[in-house]
């Protein structure tokens, strides 16, 4: 497996598992999103399968932003390759990726009836990695979101910074009015 960066014309195929694995409550506007990606402030990373070509996962990450840190918005694995070990690959390959960064940050929300079963499955993975929850007073969508860090170079204890962070990505990938509405902070 490799992670190779997308082009604009992937996006499309991409959304298309966004969209069914996330609820549209936190999906940012995918016009917004090809213009972060022109403007160099978010990319598309796909994880192929070196031998066959073909996609396994897809993540969407806000590459630019405030004290040294990224976004990890959407990290998908399409249906059928689940269970195989491309998640835990994909975030080996994410964190070697980023490793020059002060960290990585990531959004946890569920919208879904199995709320806290599935949050906790997600802690869980993230957690593997070295990633742990930030105590904010987040909402996406009307939600709770539960923000985590991943810290590299940089500390965990970034509570302080966390809300001005998060803003400057959804400024960066959301116009204010769609910001407006799915975040609060």
């Amino acid at each position: 497996m490799k992670l190779r960066t997308c082009s604009q014309a992937e996006l499309s195929h991409a959304w298309a598992l966004f969209a069914t694995e996330f609820d549209k409550k936190e999906l940012l506007p995918q016009l917004a999103v090809r213009r972060a990606m022109l403007r160099g402030d978010m990319e598309l990373l796909a994880v192929t399968d070196e031998e066959s070509g073909i996609d396994l996962a897809f993540a969407l990450v806000g590459c630019r932003g405030l004290y040294g840190y990224v976004w990890l918005k959407y990290l998908a694995v399409l249906p059928w390759y689940r269970e195989r070990g491309v998640g835990i690959e994909t975030m080996r390959m994410l964190n070697r990726r980023y490793a020059d960064r002060q960290g990585i940050l990531t959004e946890l929300t569920d919208f879904g009836d199995d709320g806290d079963e599935t949050l906790r499955a997600l802690r869980k993975f993230f957690a593997r990695f070295g990633y742990v929850e930030l105590e904010t007073e987040a909402e996406l969508g009307g939600v709770r979101d539960h923000i985590m860090v991943k810290p590299i170079r940089g500390t965990e204890a970034i509570e302080p910074i966390a809300r001005r962070m998060l803003l400057d990505f959804y400024s960066r990938a959301s116009s204010p009015l769609a910001r407006q509405k799915m975040l609060r902070v």
